[in-house]
């Protein structure tokens, strides 16, 4: 299947206000909030055993924590610390999650997806990093150099000298870099102090080294941004052309996430200047060569995600966007959620607690869900809108042996409507979102979410 993916997305004002309300990111369905505490390690250790007869290639997700800093606007599971020495235990335990791990797992199965996610994984000092990955290459089957999408998000301010190159020598060919904003004001105000020449500093050595893809988080939104201070950043940000740029909304939820107390709701950009920063950034990006992907990101037309999407096989996981579907995700650290077979499971999210079971000599599994076959069906539907940004009918029925329109006609009124707004087009064969739609995504998966009725969740909102 071709998809088109030099489609332009359009900026519908009056469009996105009448549907900019609260819903899922869907780096997964059903979304964590209705995992549940009845699935547990005796569950996830079958999940293990199931899959090594169907023998995937792996992914592997390491959650490191730790990070110096608190900014202000996050929402990650995080622990904030100045204190380095608590990386070495973090590390050893990590290694005692993988020893578990492999009690249940052929582990002769290639690593096709790698990745570092936190808080910061380079708190971690280079004694410490050196441990963990000398600890996963004796645990498991690493690809050959560039052959597998190993990626690691890096802080500028948290990285010391030879970590990039060490890293690199492993056999990581991707970093992520969280940006938010270059504005001096802005970045007090969120407590990110960050310079432009230390950012172009650090990926001229990642690009020196050899790094294939260099990825930059934005943030939109955030307290005494203006259009103009945020065009000044995105500006600044688009000459050192990263591969890929990632522009997400700020969600304002300070009952959920305490820091966040610490922003001035005064501070914040009303809604018509957030609606502004997107529709100029949109319109920047798209005259500067880049793709938009979906769900705010963006990657330069010969990336691999660009690549993917036009062939139809671009995938949607925790990791975000990624050229690598049909693997196990196994999850290391405190919080981490693995994907396993038709089974997700996440980790117990207190670091005391996750480390007292790994003591114990038990994977720290906290909750879970294992999916039957209509969630299947409708992660299925939600990952290809996400990604192809249309729905063939004729493949899911060969896949599925569903009828589209007798499966999902409850779902058929709230369709009517979202092609009345001009967000799809449907036929017999197809549904199609449009470039006007396309910023909406979100609300157009929403329709095929059976969990969203049964649980109130708060979500951030679609823009």
């Amino acid at each position: 299947m071709h998809i088109d993916s030099e489609q332009s997305v359009i900026v519908d004002s009056d469009l996105i206000r009448r549907y900019d309300q609260a819903g899922p990111r869907y780096t997964s369905y059903p979304t964590a909030p209705h995992f549940h505490t009845d699935f547990d390690e005796t569950d996830l250790i079958s999940a293990l055993q199931t899959s090594n007869h169907q023998a995937r290639p792996l992914s592997l997700y390491f959650h490191i924590p730790f990070c110096e800093h608190l900014c202000f606007y996050c929402a990650c599971t995080k622990v904030v610390t100045r204190h380095h020495e608590w990386g070495g235990p973090y590390v050893a335990r990590l290694e005692k999650e993988m020893a578990l791990y492999l009690k249940h797992l052929d582990a002769s199965r290639p690593v096709e997806q790698l990745h570092f996610g936190g808080g910061t994984p380079t708190f971690l000092r280079q004694n410490d990093l050196t441990t963990l990955l000398n600890s996963i290459h004796r645990h498991f089957q690493l690809l050959p150099d560039d052959q597998g999408e190993y990626g690691i998000e890096i802080d500028p301010r948290a990285l010391e000298p030879g970590t990039l190159k060490r890293l690199r020598e492993f056999g990581f060919n991707r970093i992520s870099i969280g940006v938010q904003d270059l504005d001096v004001a802005v970045q007090k105000a969120v407590h990110r102090e960050q310079s432009l020449e230390l950012l172009a500093e650090v990926m001229a050595e990642a690009r020196s080294l050899g790094f294939r893809s260099i990825s930059l988080d934005l943030i939109y939104g955030l307290p005494l941004q203006t259009p103009e201070s945020f065009a000044r950043t995105l500006e600044a940000v688009i000459t050192l052309r990263p591969n890929r740029l990632s522009v997400f909304n700020y969600a304002h939820l300070p009952e959920r996430f305490p820091a966040q107390r610490r922003i001035l709701e005064t501070d914040i950009p009303s809604p018509e200047n957030k609606l502004r920063i997107l529709a100029e950034s949109i319109s920047t990006l798209q005259q500067a060569g880049y793709v938009y992907i979906g769900m705010d990101h963006f990657a330069l037309p010969d990336d691999e995600l660009t690549l993917a999407q036009k062939e139809g096989s671009l995938y949607r996981n925790f990791q975000g966007y990624s050229t690598h579907a049909g693997s196990d995700l196994l999850a290391f650290g405190m919080s981490a959620i693995a994907m396993v077979g038709p089974n997700y499971s996440q980790n117990i999210k207190e670091l005391d607690a996750w480390g007292e079971r790994l003591d114990h000599g038990h994977l720290p599994v906290e909750k879970g869900i294992r999916l039957n076959e209509e969630d299947l069906l409708r992660r299925h539907i939600i990952n290809r809108l996400t990604c192809d940004f249309r729905l063939d009918f004729a493949a899911l029925q060969q896949q599925y042996g569903i009828y589209f329109r007798a499966h999902f006609s409850d779902c058929l009124p709230a369709l009517k409507q979202l092609e009345e707004d001009g967000l799809i087009q449907m036929d017999a064969e197809k549904l199609q979102v449009t470039p006007q739609g396309r910023l909406l995504i979100r609300h157009v998966c929403m329709v095929f979410d059976a969990y969203l009725p049964q649980k109130s969740v708060r979500y951030s909102r679609v823009i």
